[in-house]
């Protein structure tokens, strides 16, 4: 009866970790297969853009028409297309700011307030003049915050196309004052700006196999779902401005004097960085206030999306890095104000991103890579992103400073392949471009700037997060907009499951493997969770199961603690003679037994006896083991009988660093798959030649574990003042 309730109470604990995730995946089709795969008949649509766009710097409005021609490869009709109008999350009173729960102090700054009250003096949003077919005609549109509904005359049918066209403008915003990804920054010692202009267009929303329509309202976090298309776009600026752009600059005898367009040429072919326009020609360039304007043209080819860059401020440097396939252009384009540290560290940043990043997904692909400083920012685009890193007046800065700005080009610039490339659906899944591009940030930092502090993104560095107040912790998947601790959740965690993937649970060879095989699958694709989660299984042959659900969809920490541990060896007296040992006592070599419960190893060994195995474990067969041959094999051998406890209800590999009598370590990893039995408690038997004095627990922090003062045996003096205040309690 006593074995009954025992297995009745285990089994009230047990809570299918190592279950398949089954139904939460979605049904495999021939869209997105079991393997993790594109399907045979998998589809996605196409948006191509001819825009004409200029900025003002006098009224700051930026004003542009497009036509969008729009291809429907779905394998059904369509009756109206959706347009994203991200400005509108800055229209008085959106929706983004209504939602925002706020919080006063009786101390506030003036710019907090703002904050708080939404009055930011800024009229932002798209105003949209018109919407036409190919004969000028308007067509009909709703709009609903932060999406355009366009209505179509008829149908639009499978493997057919439209082209429409928009005409807008909005007024650019104070990045200081509103701390935006867009808009501009004003230099007022100069009298001049810095203009970085993303999500400034009306730009298709995403039709796709999974979601139909993704048209969830931007509320300012979850960023974006996007369809690749080509971009021809002409862009007319004062005429001393520098500019830099998504895609080719497809005019430059006619925007560059012939000395600048002479060195451009030069970059293109060489590995050692070449000066477009040096510091010294940007100051003179700044002090120029042109009323004329110039029109720089740029096309991209099958990217989702453009952003650009501007102002009379910008030095502008690059060199060619040689890939396996392709030679892409690494530039940088910056004000004084970055410098030394921007000349000395951007381009290179950039290059060192693009080779390990390819090493691990794919050859990268595009022309040109670019890096814009733009102050407090850290942003991502095709081909472009703006990032902070502002030395001190005199030009010093910190240790931190270096890290942190060469950390989010890196980062930024890597997000070229993800999302950019492999094409997840930011606006649901953050995880699935932030989480997989900061665990290439981490390779990147680890290879190239081996003396940067690397933490970030590993086990190590999400402790504290992970055993911190449940009631502020969500699943990694989890919707943007609901995300509780929103670097952690969706930077940090899932950065950290895969090195832990990577390091303990696979190792390099198959992870490495089975993350390229999803890079290549999806490239310039629209990837869902479960296509990453099958892929990974697919291409290693490993169960991974058990670890996106614990990883991804719960939130257990990890905890494991050495609650006991037995030590035999073989007792070479008598043959059949069995010792009497109370359990959880130690004895002597004596033989006595100790009433000491096993806190160390000093009270020595328990007595083993081996005895001759009685014919009835044979069954059936009719050949013999050699007893005596088992018990000479273990003359002299340390036996250990170790209990783990799973304190933290994340299933985890263990790993111990053996510490023997002689001085000498041995670290052995056991798999995950321990616990599928009994998730709470496990026991393990290990044989060892030399004679254990101290037994540890993940010593290289690799697991996240959150407790570490229960990873040793003996247990150490801060553990057991512990232990005495629980049993106290």
């Amino acid at each position: 009866m006593a074995l009954l309730v025992s297995m009745s109470v285990n089994a009230q604990k047990w809570q299918g970790k190592f279950e398949q995730l089954g139904t939460i995946l979605p049904t495999p089709n021939e869209y997105r297969t079991a393997s993790g795969s594109p399907g045979d008949k998998y589809w996605q649509q196409k948006a191509d853009y001819k825009i004409n766009v200029s900025i003002d710097e006098h009224t700051l409005v930026l004003k542009g028409d497009e036509r969008i021609t729009y291809y429907n490869n779905a394998p059904e009709p369509l009756d109206y297309l959706w347009i994203q109008l991200d400005q509108n999350v800055r229209k008085p009173n959106a929706l983004s700011w209504q939602v925002r729960s706020t919080r006063m102090r009786d101390t506030l700054a003036a710019k907090s307030m703002m904050r708080i009250t939404g009055d930011y003096m800024y009229e932002g949003g798209f105003h949209i003049k018109s919407v036409t077919n190919e004969q000028g005609e308007s067509m009909a549109y709703t709009i609903n915050e932060t999406m355009m509904r366009i209505d179509l005359a008829s149908p639009l049918k499978p493997g057919s196309s439209i082209s429409f066209s928009i005409t807008w403008w909005y007024n650019m915003y104070d990045r200081m004052k509103l701390n935006g990804r867009g808009g501009y920054e004003y230099f007022p010692n100069d009298d001049n700006y810095a203009f970085t202009l993303t999500q400034w267009y009306p730009r298709m929303a995403v039709f796709d196999d999974v979601e139909g329509w993704q048209n969830k309202q931007f509320l300012g976090r979850g960023e974006f779902a996007l369809t690749f298309g080509d971009f021809d776009v002409s862009i007319t600026v004062p005429s001393d401005y520098i500019m830099a752009a998504t895609g080719e600059l497809q005019n430059a005898d006619e925007v560059l004097t012939k000395k600048q367009a002479d060195r451009f040429s030069k970059a293109k072919k060489s590995t050692e960085r070449v000066f477009i326009v040096t510091q010294k020609e940007a100051e003179e360039n700044e002090k120029s206030k042109a009323t004329a304007t110039k029109t720089w043209h740029f096309k991209a080819v099958n990217v989702r999306d453009f952003a650009w860059t501007s102002s009379r401020k910008y030095i502008w440097d690059a060199k060619m890095v040689p890939l396996e396939h392709h030679h892409p252009l690494a530039m940088s384009f910056y004000p004084k104000e970055g410098n030394p540290l921007w000349g000395e560290q951007s381009t290179e940043a950039v290059a060192n991103t693009l080779r390990t990043y390819s090493h691990y997904t794919i050859d990268y692909p595009y022309p040109v890579a670019i890096s814009v400083h733009a102050a407090n920012q850290g942003m991502e685009y095709p081909m472009i992103c703006f990032n902070y890193g502002r030395p001190k007046k005199n030009g010093e800065y910190s240790e931190r400073l270096l890290e942190g700005m060469v950390s989010v080009i890196v980062h930024e610039v890597g997000h070229n392949f993800f999302p950019m490339i492999i094409n997840s659906d930011e606006r649901q899944w953050t995880w699935m471009d932030e989480g997989l591009n900061t665990f290439l940030e981490h390779r990147t930092l680890k290879e190239n700037y081996p003396g940067f502090e690397l933490s970030w993104g590993t086990p190590k560095g999400i402790v504290n997060y992970m055993k911190g107040n449940p009631d502020f912790i969500r699943p990694i998947m989890t919707n943007s907009e609901q995300i509780r601790q929103f670097g952690y959740n969706a930077y940090g965690k899932p950065s950290a499951a895969l090195v832990l993937l990577r390091e303990t649970i696979m190792g390099p060879k198959l992870f490495d493997k089975a993350f390229k095989t999803y890079a290549q699958r999806w490239a310039f694709k629209r990837p869902m969770p479960a296509d990453f989660f099958r892929t990974m299984e697919d291409a290693s042959a490993v169960d991974l199961d058990w670890f996106w659900r614990g990883w991804f969809y719960g939130t257990d920490h990890v905890d494991v603690e050495v609650s006991n541990v037995r030590w035999f060896r073989l007792n070479q007296g008598e043959k059949g003679f069995e010792k009497k040992i109370a359990a959880g006592t130690i004895a002597s070599p004596g033989g006595e037994s100790s009433s000491q419960t096993n806190q160390d190893f000093s009270k020595s060994y328990t007595p083993l006896t081996l005895k001759d195995t009685d014919p009835r474990f044979y069954g059936e067969f009719k050949n013999r083991i050699d007893d005596d041959a088992v018990r000479n094999s273990l003359v002299g051998k340390n036996i250990y009988e170790v209990t783990f406890k799973n304190d933290g209800g994340l299933v985890t590999p263990i790993i111990i660093e053996w510490t023997y009598k002689d001085g000498t370590k041995e670290v052995e990893k056991i798999p995950a798959e321990i616990w599928r039995m009994n998730e709470n408690e496990v026991k393990k038997v290990f044989v060892k030649d030399k004679e254990v004095v101290n037994i540890t627990l993940d010593p290289n922090q690799e697991t996240a574990d959150t407790n570490v003062t229960n990873n040793y045996f003996p247990k150490r003096h801060e553990e057991t003042k512990v232990e005495k205040f629980k049993n106290s309690n």
